[in-house]
């Protein structure tokens, strides 16, 4: 998660929102990714996206069935159907999102058990250090 905590920063300093993430197979990243919607000008470019299609055009996506995905805050509805798609085994997500989350705050996409794959999640994982870096993005912004 720290990796993903370092890329997340990274995409604020670019005006993004912080959003981190990084697949990992047996301690070997696959691949890291932030979000860069902005810089794309795709709405689309979320971060964990963006990690899926490296990591598959990397040569991993028969291993992501056995990878973990690190990401700063819980997946959206998109990315929560990619990750289900991509069939990655596990998700550790950092911050809750009470607005858009889908594995838990608002629906449960990645615990749909009319799904073909449902990944093993744990959400919360420092979940102050990613919430803080969120809020710190967003008040400035929300105040003008």
């Amino acid at each position: 998660m720290e990796a993903a905590l370092r890329l997340a920063r990274a995409a604020a300093v670019r005006e993004e929102i912080p959003v981190g993430c990084v697949i990992v197979h047996e301690g070997e990243t696959l691949a890291e990714a932030c979000n860069e919607t902005i810089q794309r000008h795709d709405p689309t470019a979320h971060a964990e996206l963006l990690a899926i299609q490296r990591a598959c055009g990397n040569g991993g996506a028969g291993r992501l069935r056995e990878a973990t995905m690190y990401v700063t805050l819980e997946p959206c509805a998109q990315c929560a159907g990619a990750i289900v798609l991509a069939k990655v085994a596990r998700v550790i997500y950092g911050a809750h999102d009470a607005r858009w989350g889908m594995a838990g705050s608002v629906y449960d996409i990645l615990r749909e058990p009319r799904l073909n794959h449902r990944p093993d999640v744990m959400g919360g994982f420092m979940e102050a250090e990613c919430a803080e870096l969120l809020k710190r993005f967003f008040v400035p912004r929300r105040e003008t």
